[in-house]
């Protein structure tokens, strides 16, 4: 981009700075003129769609190294270093490759399953071995590494159908005797087990069906645009919107470690594309989704004998047919035509990236039959391009100049290359970067500590030490998602299930009144200063119009007509917006006021604070409360740190006013520290230190209260705390008023607390 930029003349600078939404076809018909009598333009552009030199291409050489690393791995004992191996193995080996007569992925296939069963990751096991299968039904290392984890799993019926198969298709005696032996084994012990048929379809999300019981107006708020009111009175914690996303992508930070389609955590047993090396999924399904081609069966009149089970071809079918892909549902592939020997999508901006998608899956929507137009007429979408600064304006024009070069490039639609569609594409991607939104997952317990742990973690004395938090996983387009206007003091809360946005109520709404939600991670991770900043440069909001907004909506909340259900919620308001704004306004305004409102005086006692001294004298216990929090994301605490630690508490606790949120992050700290030094006792005074403060800075049933319990109950049933049912009881209030009939798929670890503090409070009775 630097490299572009300065090639651009001062005075195509400056046209394209002081350009309006209006000027736009002129503008960017100025530019790519000029680009396109310079080398240095077609060069970039050769190097990001030149299949010569992309990094996402297929390379059956590489795959074969990675193949030999992990089968070296795997005879050493190193199953989880073959895992990653094999894992790297199938990213690039190309679909049709064939390693030794045998299809290589499939082979790939059946090796990471071996790895998977020796760490005990059977079901992984298992549907490594349906995917093997699935390209090739007549692998018999296949059949019989499937017979073998079906034993493990208890599915001895299965297991003995698996390896009658095996044995079928074995070529060598000594094999065909081996499978034999194994087979009796299992049928001598287990005649009369039964099983489960596994059920091949992987896409397992259990979202609940709660439906939305509301449905939110569209108005025009004054000062925001359009935004979205209540057309009644809302209860607190009410499913008010349910959305897919009309595109989405993953942030590049999260490439190895989510699902390129559905953005969940990758399993061990992860799918890559079939066409070029770059995504990962979650499962054959995400893979299809994503564009992907489905694993091939190439079928064959099998001779299967010797089993008085039900017809083994039937079997067969059963599971090397996929059955994970609808024909019928009308599909648009996000990513298919970014894996065609390009590398832009790796290059490029997420935003970018993200208005490649959108132009494709409009023009596949469309079916235009003008040939190379582009319909982005119809993405009714907001954008503040006016208010853009002159050097955002020209990055939007050249990076839509070079997005549509290589759409061209890469694609088979004929797109034409015009000042009118990268006018168009300017707006599109100014678009999306106001109504774009973060598609995060939470963060919801300690690293290496799966859910399904949990319980014996906290039996062995330990508690959960690692805060909850949200991580930005991906961007998307919502709609109307995008019509919710931001506020500091929000009533609507959003979150994510694989690809789909939930927005949930968590106070009570009154007719007329505006659902709003706050913009940026959550209410807690940014100061004051940091969010005007994030507000004012992304959606181009001044603080001083927030402020009028907020007083005017207040207003109009005043004026509603209510019941008396909403009328608590009323009195809470007036509290906090009317009594101390006007008491604010009467400390300054009154002449002989008693209260000495000068920078350094403490309205409470009046004495004298040199803030100049305090802020130096606080630089040094913020290094060691910064050591601390490295100590703990590296679980190496020496008795130093944690002596120092302390000392620069104490010392903060003297110069701060007893409630800063900075006190409450260092008390969160020792919290986490003592945790991991076996001090419980001490873990949960701090901790309990923590959320005193955070009560007083949040509504004491804010989300960000929930989060500390988390850790709270967690070190109480470490020590045996009767008093955990209580938390763990405010935590699931908390929580289920911003996730209601969700929360146990948001916070899995839920159940395991509250079934760990039942067991505690039944054996305190006994």
């Amino acid at each position: 981009m630097d490299k572009l930029i300065s090639l651009v003349p001062h005075s195509l600078k400056l046209m394209v700075g002081d350009s309006s939404p209006h000027d736009l076809p002129s503008t960017s018909s100025s530019l790519l003129d000029f680009f396109l009598k310079q080398h240095q333009f077609h060069q970039v552009i050769r190097d990001l769609a030149d299949p010569e030199k992309a990094l996402c291409v297929k390379n059956k050489n590489l795959a074969l190294e990675f193949k030999e690393k992990g089968n070296q791995c795997h005879l050493s004992g190193d199953h989880p270093q073959a895992l990653i191996s094999y894992s790297q193995a199938l990213r690039m080996a190309p679909f049709d490759a064939d390693d030794m007569d045998r299809n290589l992925v499939a082979t790939l296939y059946v090796n990471r399953a071996s790895s998977l069963h020796k760490m005990g990751l059977l079901m992984e096991c298992l549907r490594d071995c349906n995917r093997a299968l699935q390209i090739s039904s007549t692998y018999a290392k296949a059949w019989y590494r499937r017979g073998k984890v079906n034993a493990s799993l208890e599915n001895y019926q299965d297991a003995v159908r698996d390896l009658t198969i095996a044995q079928s298709m074995e070529s060598s005696l000594g094999g065909k005797r081996q499978i034999e032996s194994e087979r009796k084994i299992i049928l001598d012990t287990h005649k009369t087990e039964g099983c489960t048929p596994f059920q091949h379809n992987e896409k397992q999300l259990g979202i609940s069906d709660e439906p939305h019981q509301v449905k939110p107006q569209c108005v025009e708020v004054t000062g925001k645009g359009r935004g979205m009111v209540s057309q009644s009175d809302i209860p607190q914690a009410t499913l008010v919107h349910i959305e897919e996303p009309y595109a989405l992508i993953i942030l590049k930070h999260c490439r190895e470690t989510h699902c390129h389609y559905c953005l969940n955590e990758l399993p061990a047993d992860t799918v890559p594309c079939t066409s070029c090396s770059i995504p990962f999924y979650c499962s054959q399904h995400c893979q299809v989704q994503a564009g992907g081609q489905r694993l091939r069966n190439c079928p064959k009149k099998l001779a299967v004998h010797g089993s008085h089970f039900y017809n083994l071809e039937d079997y067969i079918g059963e599971i090397t047919l996929s059955n994970d892909y609808d024909p019928d549902v009308e599909h648009l592939p996000e990513h298919i035509h970014e894996c065609q020997g390009v590398h832009w999508p790796l290059v490029l901006p997420s935003d970018v990236v993200l208005a490649g998608r959108i132009i494709v899956k409009s023009i596949k929507q469309k079916k235009c039959s003008k040939k190379g137009s582009i319909p982005l007429e119809t993405l009714d979408l907001s954008h503040s391009y006016s208010k853009m600064s002159p050097e955002s304006k020209l990055e939007l024009h050249i990076y839509s100049i070079v997005l549509l070069c290589c759409l061209q490039h890469s694609s088979h639609f004929g797109l034409s290359v015009t000042g009118v569609h990268i006018s168009q594409t300017v707006i599109l991607i100014s678009q999306i970067r106001v109504n774009s939104m973060a598609v995060v997952r939470m963060k919801s317990c300690d690293v290496n500590v799966p859910p399904y742990q949990i319980e014996d973690f906290i039996r062995c004395g330990r508690a959960l030490t690692s805060s909850v938090e949200q991580v930005r996983v991906g961007q998307a387009v919502y709609f109307s998602g995008s019509l919710f206007n931001h506020s500091c003091q929000p009533n609507v809360h959003a979150y994510f299930l694989s690809r789909t946005l939930f927005i949930r109520t968590t106070e009570v709404v009154a007719t007329g009144y505006p659902l709003e939600l706050s913009y940026g991670p959550q209410v807690g991770q940014w100061d004051c200063t940091t969010r005007v900043k994030f507000l004012e440069d992304n959606y181009f909001f001044r603080y001083s119009c927030v402020i009028n907004y907020e007083r005017q909506k207040l207003e109009h909340f005043l004026e509603v007509s209510i019941t008396s259900s909403l009328e608590s919620n009323l009195e809470v308001r007036k509290l906090k917006d009317v009594d101390i704004s006007k008491v604010a306004h009467f400390s300054f305004e009154e002449k002989n006021s008693s209260l000495h409102i000068d920078p350094g005086y403490c309205l409470k006692c009046v004495s004298y604070c040199d803030l100049e001294s305090s802020r130096e004298a606080l630089s040094k216990p913020w290094n060691y409360i910064g050591r601390l929090q490295d100590s703990v994301l590296f679980k190496e605490i020496s008795g130093m740190t944690l002596s120092g630690a302390l000392e620069s508490l104490d010392l903060l606790r003297s110069i701060l006013h007893a409630y800063n949120k900075r006190i409450a992050e260092a008390e969160d700290n020792l919290a986490q520290a003592f945790c991991l030094v076996g001090d419980l006792q001490s873990a949960k005074g701090h901790c309990e230190a923590s959320l005193k403060i955070l009560e007083k800075l949040y509504d004491p049933n804010h989300v960000v209260i929930g989060y500390e319990l988390v850790k709270l109950s967690s070190i109480q049933l470490s020590l045996g705390d009767s008093s955990v049912v209580d938390s763990i009881d405010r935590l699931s209030a908390i929580f289920s008023r911003y996730y209601g009939s969700h929360v146990d798929i948001v916070f899995p670890y839920l159940q395991s607390l509250q079934k760990e503090g039942c067991k505690l409070v039944q054996s305190g009775a006994e």
